[in-house]
């Protein structure tokens, strides 16, 4: 039986659905060393059962599954309200200009041909993050006196490192990736936790107390209450 996604700590999330196991061993022994969590399936049914979990950050599809395809899987993502907005990468050898067209076109986001390097998929997959979702792409966000180095886990206020919860890591990476841009307690929710979680939503109120506190003296200018709305990550003025 496939257990659905669950993540452990900070680390962004794959899903690679794979038939081939050697393939599918190469992608999960890449990906972890490029700072992945990763969960692989063999089908497009195991993929599905995955998916009742906790949404990965990206899902990686081998086009030629046994059964379902791996284009007719993409184009179920695209069809459900929760799965459609993934981030789709789509791994085949087929790779003639027709194929990437109909590949695309079915919904992948970016198309990688077999035999590929590992740094190509690396490069790829922080492409597709960067486009879907820049909060988890690789690098380092710099905003005012704040600095998220999202390789290393390290976070630094004035140039002094401070320690957070992986869950304030999250929530910062989250705020800081959308300057200036109000999120409600929901929104956060279902962006830093997951939609698969079912808390309070003002346990946000929590996790903004305790980041506010790690961030020291002036953080309430750097996490803002807006009132009635919800929070968001202040801009400086040199910034805007």
């Amino acid at each position: 039986m496939t257990e659905p996604v669950q993540p452990r700590g900070s680390l962004p999330t794959v899903v690679v659905v794979e038939d081939d196991h050697g393939i599918q061993e190469l992608l999960r022994f890449t990906l972890e060393r490029g700072g992945y969590q990763t969960f692989c399936a063999d089908s497009a049914e195991q993929a599905e059962a995955l998916l009742r979990g906790s949404l990965p950050d990206v899902v990686i599809i081998d086009w030629m599954l046994p059964g379902i395809s791996g284009l007719a899987l993409t184009r179920r993502l695209r069809a459900g309200a929760r799965t459609r907005g993934l981030p789709v990468l789509m791994v085949t050898a087929r790779g003639e200009e027709p194929d990437r067209v109909a590949g695309l076109e079915g919904g992948a986001d970016d198309y990688i041909v077999k035999p590929f390097s590992p740094k190509e998929l690396i490069a790829r997959v922080q492409a597709v993050l960067r486009r879907r979702a820049p909060e988890l792409a690789g690098g380092t966000l710099h905003i005012g006196a704040l600095q998220l180095d999202t390789d290393s886990h390290e976070t630094r206020v004035n140039g002094e490192r401070i320690t957070l919860t992986p869950a304030e890591f999250r929530l910062l990476r989250f705020l800081m990736a959308n300057p200036g841009r109000v999120y409600t307690r929901q929104q956060l929710l279902d962006n830093v936790w997951g939609d698969h979680v079912y808390i309070e939503d003002r346990t946000v109120d929590a996790h903004i107390r305790r980041l506010r506190v790690a961030l020291g003296p002036h953080a309430e200018q750097m996490v803002e209450t807006v009132r009635g709305a919800g929070y968001k990550l202040g801009v400086p003025a040199e910034q805007t």
